[in-house]
């Protein structure tokens, strides 16, 4: 007979619960009923019973059924379940730090690495310069009479009450200009030479030049001035109202007319002083008339800070120079010589600029200055960093009634030339009259300077005229190559 054993695994040899002890004695039961000599020595019962079913199955009879579940419940104490260790706060925070401290040290290396790299990128990626767009002039548009309103009477003139007025009306009016005055200010500006600069208020009188901020192209400040601190130097220095002192370089001049646009880094500028600056407004200067009210801000009597008030006691004279004329504003408020500034209206807005000795020698000392509207084009130019062509031709519109008189066909008369200038080069001389420039015709001073402006300095351009000869007035075209005066 064989022996009958039953080995039990090492890792069930551990004290067994009641449960677990009853189901093996059962399964020990079952085996040893189902095991029987072979021969040879010990038959596993398990294998046995699996022959036992599959020659059962092969002669038609069934399994018994709810075995194999009977053999899993049997082995049910051998199944394990690993649970994970429980995370305790101190690995939580100890995590949290770690996380920190990796993120300050990125964040530490990307700050140094942005700042490195900050030059070149605002130089390789910088936003492209804003074009610089000046508002232009409302024309005055007159309304046609109708024949029924001219047959009409016209109506009695209104009864001006003019109201009392005391020292305390006297008070609110010049109170009033104040506070205009005062708003106008903030676009006002001194451009000095830069070592004339190094004072924040100031190096002495006409040390230098008053200017408007006229411009925000979204890269620089852009400062309008005369250009007579031009000359000399290649630094500039530019002082607001609140005294502050920025380095300014020269955009673009015009010897011509006198002007120049000098350029702030608007990264430069604090904010403590963009609270204080404003871009002017300009103003239209051709609706201003005798009698208006106007305010001059500047260096008009030697000194910075300047303040006056006065009326517009003349518009009847224009400044000449090549290629253009420009109207000028007479006040009567006084002034030193070589007076710089800018002339406000009621409104705050730049109607001129002021100028010293425009009206030639022997005028009288007082404030007079530039139309802002005659010189907008010119303005726009030098805003946008363009040159300002130039030809060098002083000259007179031809009237109606010496066209008829001495027969000169209507156009512009050059009664001068400058030396070594386009015009002389193209052949152009006194007496000549201009009739077109390129496809522009020309009638006057003012549309010959409007056509010259309309080309690019540098451009070959056609100018046909007329010039006198022994029959009398023959066409003759010219060849200009525009030139420019910066």
């Amino acid at each position: 007979m064989f022996e009958k054993r039953i080995v039990e695994p090492e890792d069930c040899m551990e004290e067994r619960k009641p449960e677990e002890q009853k189901s093996l004695d059962e399964y020990s039961q079952k085996e040893s009923q189902n095991t029987r000599p072979c021969g040879t020595g010990e038959v596993d019962s398990m294998n046995y019973g699996q022959g036992e079913q599959e020659e059962k199955s092969a002669a038609g009879d069934e399994p018994p059924s709810g075995s194999e579940e009977e053999e899993r419940e049997a082995f049910s104490f051998l199944q394990e379940t690993i649970k994970p260790k429980p995370v305790t706060g101190g690995q939580i925070a100890l995590q949290l730090v770690k996380v920190a401290v990796y993120g300050l040290i990125i964040g530490v290396t990307a700050c140094c690495g942005f700042y490195a790299v900050r030059p070149w990128a605002e130089e390789t990626f910088h936003e492209e310069a804003q074009e610089v767009t000046l508002p232009k002039d409302e024309e005055e548009v007159t309304e046609p009479v109708s024949d029924e309103e001219e047959e009409k009477e016209p109506e009695p003139e209104p009864q001006i009450i003019v109201p009392e007025l005391t020292a305390d009306s006297y008070r609110e009016i010049m109170q009033s200009m104040y506070a205009v005055a005062k708003e106008a200010d903030r676009c006002v500006v001194y451009v000095r030479k830069a070592k004339e600069g190094e004072n924040q208020r100031g190096a002495g009188a006409h040390t230098g030049t008053t200017g408007i901020v006229a411009a925000d192209n979204g890269q620089e400040l852009l400062i309008l001035s005369d250009n007579s601190v031009c000359e000399g130097t290649e630094q500039w220095a530019v002082i607001f109202p609140d005294h502050t002192r920025y380095t300014a370089k020269l955009v673009k001049q015009d010897g011509n007319r006198g002007l120049a646009v000098f350029g702030i880094d608007r990264a430069s500028i604090s904010e403590s002083t963009w609270n204080v600056v404003r871009v002017a407004e300009l103003g239209n200067s051709n609706i201003s008339v005798r009698g208006d009210l106007v305010i001059a801000v500047g260096q008009m009597f030697g000194y910075e800070n300047g303040l006056g008030y006065g009326i517009i006691s003349a518009k009847e004279w224009d400044h000449d120079y090549a290629d253009g004329q420009c109207g000028v504003i007479a006040t009567d408020i006084s002034a030193s010589p070589g007076a710089s500034g800018v002339l406000f209206n009621q409104k705050g807005q730049v109607i001129g600029l002021v100028k010293g000795g425009i009206l030639g020698e022997g005028a009288s000392a007082l404030v007079n200055a530039l139309e802002v509207s005659d010189m907008k084009q010119v303005m726009g130019l030098l805003l946008n960093g363009e040159t300002v062509p130039y030809t060098g031709i002083f000259g007179t519109a031809v009237t109606d009634e010496l066209s008829e008189e001495k027969k000169i066909p209507k156009g512009l008369y050059v009664t001068n030339v400058q030396a070594d200038s386009p015009a002389m080069k193209a052949g152009i001389q006194n007496g000549d009259v201009i009739l077109e420039v390129g496809a522009n015709s020309v009638t006057g001073i003012v549309s010959y300077e409007k056509a010259v402006l309309e080309c690019k300095a540098g451009e070959a351009v056609k100018v046909r005229g007329q010039r006198l000869g022994s029959g009398g007035y023959v066409e003759v075209d010219f060849t200009v190559t525009m030139g420019s005066m910066e």
